[in-house]
């Protein structure tokens, strides 16, 4: 079975599943992406990660600024003629004359168990409220917003301590395993209306109880110390690499943090289960450091502490423990926020 893919994709999440595609020996007419954009200090042009990977893969693409308005784009791609599309984060919506192109429809792996988290950053979203699992579907593409059924999904456990990038490595990496599950039963279930083709195929039609993961802000990645010890680790796992605070007027990006939390003793590392228990909840004003200790700094938040393992301090380079101690020069009693 090899398939004539038409891949839209943008950030590195997507990557995993345009070399899954390439390496099962789909035949990949082209790659759809976003524009190249000013990134980095320098604000230099720069492809997004999918370009980069399909230009090394010798493979044509297509950047338009907006493929709901670039009706030549849309003419060029019709013309390629391809079976399926494929999109993994491409960022923007498809119009219904993009939809309607490919006769096997437009696929979308989308990275939660749908309906929760439609839109953008489902990830962040999902760690930022907590949820205990996530997952990936495969789902048929409509021109609402990820409104589609839902043909094949798997879930994930989120770990306590994993960040967005690491669980979004997990996620891009169950992407692509999961395309390619996915493309034998599209192509045996044929061409023909859309309707028909989709009964054939056996889709789960999403449920009425939708969760938007909005568009973040820049007030999203400040830290509030009168939150919980959970809350504001979340965000710190969440947000990765980006949730700050203030440390003597310089922005301080919170890295890596543990709840001193007795009922998630065993979800954490030996050196914050020992320094479980020390501290009255909530017995200090909320920011306040309580110990300068060999593991990082323990901070007081409106509930339990919470311990700060990694941290970077404007102007610095990231560092950890006894190291990030001795770079803050902090003491029991200073403040953070």
């Amino acid at each position: 079975m090899v398939l004539k893919v038409l891949f839209w994709g943008t950030p590195v999440y997507a990557v995993p599943t345009l070399d899954a595609l390439q390496r099962a020996g789909h035949q990949i007419l082209g790659v759809v992406t976003q524009p190249d954009r000013r990134r980095g200090r320098g604000k230099q042009l720069m492809p997004s990660a999918v370009k980069a990977r399909a230009l090394e893969l010798g493979l044509r693409v297509y950047t338009p600024e907006k493929i709901r308005r670039d009706h030549g784009c849309q003419k060029q791609l019709e013309d390629l003629g391809a079976d399926l599309s494929v999109v993994v984060a491409f960022g923007q919506i498809l119009p219904p004359e993009v939809l309607t192109q490919p006769p096997l429809g437009c696929w979308n792996g989308h990275g939660s168990l749908l309906p929760r988290w439609r839109g953008a950053g489902p990830i962040q979203w999902s760690i930022l409220e907590g949820d205990a699992q996530t997952g990936v579907g495969v789902m048929a593409m409509e021109e609402g917003l990820d409104t589609g059924p839902v043909l094949i999904e798997r879930a994930l456990e989120i770990g306590l301590l994993e960040n967005a990038h690491q669980l979004g490595d997990r996620l891009s990496k169950l992407t692509a395993d999961l395309m390619l599950e996915a493309l034998p039963r599209i192509e045996s279930a044929g061409a023909g209306p859309e309707e028909e083709r989709l009964r054939r195929l056996g889709v789960r039609y999403q449920t009425p109880e939708v969760t938007y993961a909005r568009m973040l802000v820049k007030s999203d990645y400040q830290i509030d110390w009168s939150a919980s010890a959970l809350a504001i680790h979340r965000k710190v796992m969440g947000l990765f690499p980006g949730a700050v605070t203030l440390w003597n007027g310089k922005r301080l990006k919170l890295l890596v943090t543990e709840p001193l939390i007795e009922r998630l003793r065993h979800d954490l590392s030996p050196p914050a289960q020992q320094l479980l228990g020390r501290w009255p909840t909530g017995g200090h004003q909320p920011g306040t450091v309580l110990e300068s200790s060999e593991a990082g700094l323990v901070v007081s938040s409106s509930g339990c502490p919470l311990l700060i393992r990694e941290a970077q301090l404007e102007g610095k380079v990231r560092s950890h423990g006894r190291a990030l101690v001795q770079q803050l020069q902090a003491s029991a009693g200073d403040r953070l926020g």
